[in-house]
């Protein structure tokens, strides 16, 4: 009779470890699949430029020298008001749009002449007399720029800049008129330092080409302006003429054309897709 008692209490203990073996059974995790994510091709690319613009000049002092018997008076003498009018100006560059944010570019600005009024004042036979005097100012500006784009909105980019390079300033002959006599003085050209700050926006038309409207103040530093002068059989005459440089404002607009058409303007463009590589990702 203990045999199948035995045999029942056997089965019971096993019936009871069962539930326990079951819980320990392993199962496999739940895996989703990730793709790869792409590779995007960067911005960037050379581009040309082509600007045209209206500029005011407004020169920051005007000074000459007058001559005794032999050597110059003490001190200088200066202009009495001066005044540049606004002209236009053409201008073309070439660049590199470096990533999304950031570019640069070499420019050259002609600047078509200015014309400059101004006036003196002295002693003509020991009496005072004043003078209107009136000449006209060019300059190609040569500038290496650097600007920051702030990101794309809805196809306008705004951006801001700066630039260092030099201008080739070039002053015409001075006229210098007391009633019915007019003396000239022989314009003077030169190269000086000068350096510019931008701001603007550019605009989306197509993938390559964008529309830029912007505003660059500029300043050249001061230089000679006219030779000197000394009438025929007299020991009287003027020294040379300097200008302390010249403040700019302007107002541009112009195009750039990107190579290849990787701008701002363009959609994301898949460089790169990686090959598909299981990766389970357990839940």
């Amino acid at each position: 009779m203990l045999k199948p008692v035995r045999l029942i209490i056997a089965a019971l203990a096993l019936g009871g470890v069962s539930p326990a073996l079951a819980a320990d059974i392993y199962e496999p995790p739940v895996i989703e699949y990730q793709p790869p994510a792409p590779i995007y091709q960067e911005v960037g690319g050379w581009y040309i430029r082509g600007d045209i613009d209206y500029h005011w000049p407004k020169l920051r002092g005007t000074e000459y020298i007058t001559y005794g018997c032999c050597t110059p008076d003490p001190g200088t003498n200066r202009f009495g008001e001066t005044s540049l009018k606004g002209a236009l100006s053409l201008g073309a560059g070439v660049g590199y749009q470096i990533n999304r944010h950031f570019r640069t570019d070499l420019t050259g600005d002609y600047w078509f002449k200015s014309k400059f009024t101004g006036s003196t004042s002295g002693s003509c036979g020991g009496n005072p007399c004043v003078s209107v005097d009136e000449s006209d100012m060019s300059a190609l500006l040569l500038l290496a720029n650097a600007y920051v784009d702030l990101g794309t909105y809805y196809g306008v980019t705004p951006y801001i800049g700066a630039g260092l390079g030099g201008a080739h300033v070039k002053w015409g002959d001075l006229r210098n008129t007391i009633g019915v006599n007019t003396d000239v003085h022989k314009g003077v050209s030169s190269w000086r330092f000068a350096y510019a700050l931008m701001a603007g926006a550019s605009y989306c038309i197509t993938q390559n080409l964008q529309a830029d409207l912007g505003y660059r103040y500029s300043r050249i530093e001061g230089g000679r302006m006219f030779q000197e002068y000394s009438p025929s059989g007299e020991s009287i005459g003027v020294g040379p003429g300097f200008d302390h440089g010249i403040n700019t404002h302007e107002v541009r607009g112009g195009l750039r054309w990107t190579f290849g058409g990787n701008t701002n303007c363009a959609p994301e463009q898949v460089a790169f897709q990686p090959e598909p590589v299981f990766q389970p990702v357990y839940k």
